[in-house]
């Protein structure tokens, strides 16, 4: 069975970015478009793992082959920022997981005693903003499975992500983080031999797992911003008066992945040097309440 474990819909809330936040969204792509766009692209299990939310689910769970997901923002004990990805869950679960995303411990709990799977997304990404060494330790101690390749990451972002989930005996899962129905189901996970839900599931937490398809480039992040862009306009179409900074956009995703680049050059140094290791379990200061559950 196929599965793009990591993609948005117009349910992803308003973009991240300073000031394009007051008038752009993560996504404009609508819920059913996306899983039309999963079936014809092979896909053979289908979520969304919208930004904190499970609202672009309500139409598509009468799909037989549809489970709830969600990519929670999370915030570390050393204050950073982190994307979670969450999987299969029951809709009164996400009230619970809204209401711990704050306090890692409580959620690393919750998430182990109900027994979901749950992984640490683009893990040498700056798209959050900064990383402290501490974190590496608590995804190391706690966390079951990496996303170790991301259809908007740079190839060698993945490699490294790849790398640090074998040294750490991770699961490996992939997806699109298609915010754009261009990139929907262009990155995925497979799990071979495995044709229900369960035997998915059960196909990664035994590591039969494998992860195929696109990462990102700087042409392929324009073009979906561009894509983003059209639909923002159709949507709000003052809009529209901006378009002549869309000259600008090939610019500014360079940029990124410069930055990306600069970031992943920093925590793979840090965190792959074998040095470092007991570093980043001593900065981790694991927590007995969660070791209890781990």
């Amino acid at each position: 069975m196929k599965c793009d474990m990591h993609v948005h819909s117009y349910f992803s809330g308003p973009c991240t970015t300073p000031v394009v936040g007051a008038f752009c969204r993560e996504s404009y792509s609508d819920p059913e478009e996306v899983l039309e766009t999963l079936q014809r692209r092979e896909m053979n299990l289908f979520t969304l793992t919208d930004h904190d939310s499970i609202e672009g689910s309500e139409k598509l769970r009468r799909h037989p082959h549809f489970f709830l997901s969600e990519e929670l923002t999370c915030r570390m004990p050393s204050g950073t920022e982190v994307h979670i990805g969450v999987y299969d869950f029951h809709e009164r679960q996400h009230v619970q997981l809204q209401q711990r995303r704050n306090d890692l411990p409580a959620l690393l709990m919750y998430l182990t005693e109900r027994q979901l799977f749950f992984s640490i997304n683009h893990v040498f990404s700056s798209l959050t903003g900064r990383r402290e060494l501490e974190d590496f330790g608590w995804f190391e101690e706690y966390f079951p499975a990496m996303e170790t390749r991301n259809g908007q990451m740079l190839a060698k972002a993945n490699a490294q992500a790849a790398r640090l989930a074998r040294r750490w005996r991770k699961t490996g899962i992939g997806g699109s983080d298609g915010h754009a129905l261009a990139s929907v189901g262009k990155t995925y996970t497979h799990v071979a031999g495995a044709v229900t839900k369960q035997q998915f599931f059960d196909g990664l937490r035994e590591g039969r797992g494998r992860v195929h398809g696109e990462s990102g480039c700087v042409a392929k992040l324009t073009r979906d911003v561009f894509l983003i862009a059209g639909e923002m306009m159709r949507e709000k179409w003052w809009t529209m008066l901006l378009a002549p900074l869309a000259v600008a956009l090939p610019v500014a995703t360079y940029l990124n992945y410069r930055d990306e680049g600069a970031f992943l050059r920093r925590w793979s140094a840090e965190v792959m040097d074998q040095g470092n290791r007991d570093r980043v379990r001593w900065a981790s200061v694991p927590n007995p309440a969660v070791e209890e559950w781990a």
